[in-house]
């Protein structure tokens, strides 16, 4: 039987297939050493969490333990196939440094505890601070990865029983704006895309988004459609050589910060050429013409001389979008952690609208996610805003929470916006917020400006919680530190991008005494003795299905209605995209295919706001203008970037992801096959400017900003040049620092690893992401290297340009099974 190491080959091998054609199936597996299937006990179905991509697959069980994991074939999603992360990121599991007990600081250290010591003292904080200083000085930080019925309950606990306002989860850091520029567009969050939207489009624009390396799968299915019959065309907008530039049709190197230029050039060719539909612009959309007007201005030359773009490019790309007769776009980080943020994305919507190409197959848009649950996350509140897309500054949905929740409409806080993550940093620097409940994420590593970050997390006034799986840099800051299970050890559900809802079931127990999330809040809900206006418990539910069982309630007639979906409907099947109701009781694969929008003023998420300075739209100025179902082109003022190169610091820093790590690199940095992949911080510049400084590849370099300072080997790679590129996994809990630059006794002044140390206390005004792609940087060598490469991998977008000698694959434990629709294997 055939393997592939899929550290050398990520995608795998190809299984070609032309326009409306159904994906082929592939089946990829991957077993603990000396297994084969019939050794395994059982398995169990669940899906992948180390991204947003939502593959489906099964955890094999050996002797009690997670031993594997295998794709599910009839699953919408994936048609059986995994990604790298997939296949080797379970092994952290079982890493032997997960917590197994309660912490508690005690003398300045953190000891070990038991689960009623550690809980009284997390309530009894949270009482003596709601009896001195009321809700506002409590906020909760949650994460892009518990299951939906875990993020029900916080905001149940938060909105309803404590009634902070302060509850954001990570999700701010990489889909704030997606959900953003959904509700700006189309009046709610909601993709109205699907995957399958691939397996019909003529051409496919992929703006910001590398998705070869942030959703494997998506990207093997269009390198699918790209080799076979009639393959689609690609446009790809990216400061980087990606594998997604490699193989696209037209690719657009911007200058980082314009890209809300280039979808105003891009309009006005669209525009000028009149690749508009103007029946259904007329029917089903408001704005047109103030967007023309926008845009008038907007040529391909002034463009190119801001992008620093070729104006012929910037045609041929437009030509691109205008002559498609099935367009599918997708949006990622390049644009969400980039300036102008939500105004970009939305432009990116306004193709579509003006082309009419919504709601058909072939025709969507994927403002997409960067972690597993992020939708799971706006869709419930645990990012603040309120459940099942209910717009806090509008009464009427106020109340019918209220009532859903049997308490009074004022204990439900909507007096002013969420409070988003960058504000609760603030409110705790400052000292209103003294509480601060972290669950399943790591700010010590992924917010701009770590050394203020680290700064205000370890306050002694701020009585920090911290619920993970491993002791991250921030659970070193912590008061607390309860210990939860994690995928494989805990039910729940959890829905990707295209909405499609999966089914996780426990596979193994967690490890010594950690508990799931959902018990943990439960327990906490229970200490605090929430109750609503009748005096009864306000959290009825006491396990995952009671709790979406309650959520399914809370959905009931909003857009992303679950009231129609089971657990018994899940078990056993592909998963089910939402709406899944009465009227769809198979649940609906795109929304909008009758051009109505949920725009209306009573029924619409949000007013919107001021797409350049972030105000937000009045009520009654939105109401006045009643878009009565149809959706909203709206245009926006490209302006400079906040921190432009200067002559102390010329270049142009931007962060992202690579294919081997996830987040914080907390488990993938445990999983061994992954972590030799990508083993160290790297930093990229290009070539151009590696021979106008003479570095040469694997010289130690210090990138610097008004920030601080991070040292990294340098990788020549094919990003665009005055641009450096450092990957932001990389902090400190595999080093001496422990959370910190340097050694145990080094001050935050120590050169450092994590590329946050660098970035800007800066976000965008429409969607309050946090910005990671313009801050000003110097760069200079600090050693030459010794011949040997920097630890960046050779498969991705950070592959050398120049011939270092080595390539990045894995051993003999990296060999995968590779199923094939032929019945052969690999």
């Amino acid at each position: 039987m055939g393997r592939i190491d899929r550290i050398a080959e990520p995608w795998g091998t190809r299984t070609p297939y032309g326009p409306g054609e159904t994906w082929p199936t592939r089946v990829d597996s991957y077993l603990a050493d000396g297994l084969d299937e019939h050794d395994v006990d059982r398995w169990v179905q669940s899906a992948t969490v180390l991204h947003s991509n939502g593959d489906a697959l099964d955890i094999a069980v050996k002797d009690g333990r997670i031993a594997g994991v295998r794709g599910r074939a009839g699953d919408r999603v994936n048609h059986g196939r995994l990604g790298p992360k997939d296949l080797y990121g379970w092994q952290a599991n079982h890493s032997p440094d997960r917590l197994t007990e309660p912490l508690v600081r005690r003398g300045g250290e953190l000891v070990p505890a038991d689960w009623d010591t550690a809980m009284d003292a997390v309530a009894g904080r949270t009482r003596e601070l709601l009896d001195e200083r009321g809700p506002g000085s409590v906020g909760f930080y949650t994460t892009g990865q518990l299951f939906l019925e875990e993020y029900y309950t916080l905001a149940v606990i938060a909105h309803g029983g404590i009634g902070t306002n302060h509850l954001d989860g990570n999700t701010r850091l990489c889909t704030a704006t997606a959900g953003e520029s959904l509700k700006e567009s189309f009046g709610s969050d909601g993709q109205p895309g699907s995957y399958t939207d691939v397996d019909h489009a003529d051409v496919i624009a992929l703006y910001g988004h590398n998705v070869a390396e942030t959703q494997t799968v998506l990207w093997t299915r269009m390198l699918d459609r790209l080799a076979g019959p009639n393959p689609p065309r690609l446009l790809c907008v990216d400061p980087r050589q990606t594998p997604v530039a490699d193989a696209a049709t037209v690719h657009l190197a911007p200058r980082p910060g314009t890209n809300l230029m280039l979808m105003n050039a891009l309009l006005h060719e669209i525009v000028a050429h009149d690749w508009v539909d103007h029946d259904w612009v007329s029917r089903h959309t408001t704005g047109f013409d103030d967007l023309r007007a926008q845009v008038a201005d907007c040529p391909p030359e002034r463009a190119a001389e801001v992008c620093d773009v070729p104006a012929g490019d910037i045609r041929a790309a437009a030509q691109l979008l205008g002559s498609a007769e099935r367009l599918l776009s997708t949006v990622l980080q390049g644009f969400y952690q980039s300036h102008q943020a939500t105004a970009a994305a939305v432009q990116v919507n306004n193709v579509h609208l003006v082309r009419g190409m919504l709601g058909r197959p072939g025709c969507g848009v994927l403002q997409m996610n960067g972690q597993p649950t992020a939708q799971n996350t706006r869709e419930c509140g645990a990012d603040g805003d309120l459940p099942g897309f209910r717009n806090w500054a509008n009464p009427a949905h106020v109340e019918d929470l209220a009532r859903l929740w049997n308490v009074d409409p004022l204990r439900i806080p909507h007096y002013g916006p969420p409070t988003n993550l960058m504000q609760i940093l603030r409110y705790a620097e400052q000292g209103s917020i003294r509480f601060l409940y972290v669950t399943g994420t790591n700010p010590a590593v992924s917010l701009p400006e770590l050394a203020r970050v680290r700064r205000v997390l370890a306050q002694e006034r701020l009585f920090l919680v911290v619920q993970d799986i491993f002791l991250t840099e921030t659970a070193q800051l912590a008061d607390v530190v309860l210990p939860a299970a994690t995928w494989g050890e805990k039910t729940g559900t959890f829905t990707n991008v295209d909405r499609t809802v999966h089914l996780s079931e426990k596979a193994v127990d967690p490890p010594g005494g950690a508990r799931p999330d959902l018990d943990i809040l439960l327990d906490y809900a229970r200490r605090l003795e929430l109750a609503d206006q009748d005096g009864a418990p306000l959290v009825t539910w006491t396990d995952a299905e009671g709790a979406f069982e309650a959520w399914k309630a809370c959905s009931a007639g909003r857009p992303c209605d679950y009231s129609g979906l089971s657990y018994d409907q899940l078990r056993g099947r592909s998963g089910i995209q939402w709406p899944v109701n009465d009227a769809h009781p198979g649940g609906t694969e795109r929304l909008y295919a009758d051009g109505v929008f949920p725009t209306d003023p009573g029924y619409c998420e949000t007013y919107g706001r001021d797409l350049v300075t972030g105000a937000p739209v009045e009520p009654t100025a939105y109401r006045a203008a009643n878009p009565s179902g149809r959706a909203l082109i709206k245009p926006a003022e490209y302006v400079p970037p906040h921190e432009p190169p200067d002559d102390a610091h010329p270049f142009v820093l931007t962060t992202g992801r690579t294919l081997y790590h996830f987040h914080t690199r907390t488990k993938t940095g445990r999983a061994p096959q992954l972590q030799r992949a990508a083993p160290d911080v790297w930093v990229e510049v290009s070539d151009d400017d590696a021979r106008a400084h003479g570095w040469d590849e694997g010289d130690l370099l210090r990138i610097t900003t008004e920030r601080g300072s991070v040292e990294a080997r340098l990788r020549i790679s094919g990003i665009r040049p005055g641009v450096v590129f450092l990957p932001f996994h990389y902090g400190y809990w595999d080093t001496p620092g422990g959370y910190r630059p340097g050694g145990a006794n080094s001050a935050d002044g120590a050169h450092g690893r994590a590329a946050n140390e660098l970035t800007p206390t800066d976000w965008d005004p429409a969607s309050k992401q946090p910005l990671f792609k313009t801050a000003a940087a110097a760069v200079e060598r600090i050693a030459a290297g010794d011949g040997s490469p920097a630890p960046a991998p050779t498969t991705t977008a950070s592959r050398p340009v120049r011939d270092v000698g080595t390539h990045t694959r894995g051993d003999e434990r990296s060999l995968a099974l590779e199923t094939l629709p032929d019945g052969g294997a690999r």
